[in-house]
């Protein structure tokens, strides 16, 4: 029988459809429903720049993934990109930013969740959502890309119908879409820092490189085309949503989408909207733990984490006492945890953790043609980071450093 402790193997069975399935079902969740107000709040009708200059960092951070999971397809992704590029350090500190920063991610997809579908109890019902969808990951890699796949066909339905209604509608006006009327370079970028949170879940495709076949091969294609199809269906919506709201109206409303397919006179659809959004935001929470537990998976095997978290479940194959470890945190932040507060500190990690990569793929090749991507990839993310709102990057900076004081301090009692 395979052990169950940490020398046990993940079972490779996702092919490439599996892989882009739970890659787009990371990025095409609820963000693109609730990022979208804040952005226009910032910069206006500049929020279509934002959203080309979020797609650019994400470009450069995907291809920078993509080529070091084909030299590392193991589970952790840029925390063993880190490790074995930059040195031990940087991959604790990027596996660091990935765990806490989507924990909070996890929490604030539960309670988005919870906030659509019964808002009096909106905790209670995140609570319930992570409960669930951690019994369907502990159940094996298949279960989960499966109910992602039903997911990801349900939410591109509902945006297809979104785009098609407001682009038919009388309330259309394409002079909405004047990005000339963006409120300056500050506001664009802090817009891009907003709407780079709906493109970060192509990383969950590298995070599983030891369930994926022919990783090599499959992890660069996947997380190329789940990247390129989450821009389409991004840009679609918001110059749709753009063009009937107006800049003003997009920056005052809590549910965009909701919002614009009503004034666009379709009222009758605003239920399915609320529903795509609730269901959206599960397949975001399902991928999220299912990435954060691989990390943690990877970090406690190298004892950065509790060694007993790097258990594999005989059965199922999955890091099983990880994803119970997961569950229970996101469970009690989903319990207690403001959401916007839960997303703008997420923010700041991921962009903490992209900034790894980028750095860590500097590294494969000495050719200058080969680092411009890279090169461009690091300096966006640190700028899109320290461009989000002022207490999301103290309370990044704060927990990030939280975590370089934990590092020395085990260093130092490790080398006694």
């Amino acid at each position: 029988m395979t052990p169950s402790g940490s020398a046990a193997e993940l079972r490779r069975t996702l092919a490439l459809g599996d892989a882009v399935v739970i890659g787009l079902g990371s990025m095409v969740g609820a963000g693109i429903f609730a990022s979208l107000g804040p952005a226009a709040r910032t910069a206006g009708s500049g929020l279509l720049l934002g959203l080309a200059v979020a797609a650019v960092v994400a470009y450069c951070n995907a291809v920078a993934s993509a080529r070091l999971a084909a030299v590392y397809p193991a589970s952790g992704g840029t925390y063993v990109y880190g490790r074995e590029r930059l040195g031990p350090f940087w991959g604790y500190l990027a596996g660091w930013s990935f765990v806490v920063g989507k924990t909070a991610s996890c929490a604030a997809m539960a309670l988005t969740v919870g906030a659509y579908v019964w808002p009096g109890r909106a905790h209670a019902v995140a609570v319930a959502a992570v409960v669930v969808l951690t019994a369907v990951n502990y159940g094996g890699i298949q279960k989960s890309a499966w109910l992602t796949r039903v997911v990801v066909a349900v939410v591109l339905a509902v945006l297809a119908g979104v785009v098609v209604v407001c682009l038919g509608s009388d309330s259309f006006a394409a002079g909405r879409l004047d990005i000339g009327a963006s409120r300056g370079a500050g506001g664009v970028l802090e817009a891009a820092g907003l709407l780079f949170f709906a493109f970060a879940g192509y990383a969950r495709i590298a995070t599983l490189g030891e369930e994926v076949r022919d990783p090599a091969r499959t992890i660069p294609r996947a997380i190329r085309l789940a990247l390129g199809i989450a821009l389409v269906v991004y840009a679609c919506v918001a110059v749709a949503v753009l063009s009937v709201l107006g800049a003003g109206a997009l920056g005052r409303s809590g549910a965009p989408l909701a919002d614009a397919v009503r004034a666009a006179g379709v009222p009758g659809l605003v239920p399915v909207v609320r529903v795509g959004a609730a269901v959206a935001a599960l397949g975001s929470l399902l991928a999220l733990i299912l990435g954060v537990s691989r990390t943690t998976l990877a970090m406690a095997r190298d004892r950065h984490l509790p060694g007993a978290l790097a258990a594999v479940h005989p059965r199922f194959h999955v890091p099983h006492r990880a994803e119970l470890a997961v569950g229970a945190v996101v469970a009690v932040l989903a319990a207690t945890v403001d959401v916007r507060g839960a997303i703008g500190f997420s923010s700041f990690g991921v962009l903490t953790y992209y900034a790894v990569a980028n750095a860590s793929a500097w590294t494969l090749e000495a050719t200058v043609g080969a680092r411009v991507l890279p090169a461009l990839g690091l300096a966006g993310c640190a700028v899109l980071a320290f461009s989000l709102p002022g207490t999301s990057v103290a309370v990044g900076a704060g927990v990030v450093a939280v975590g370089v004081v934990g590092y020395g301090v085990r260093r130092r009692f490790a080398g006694r």
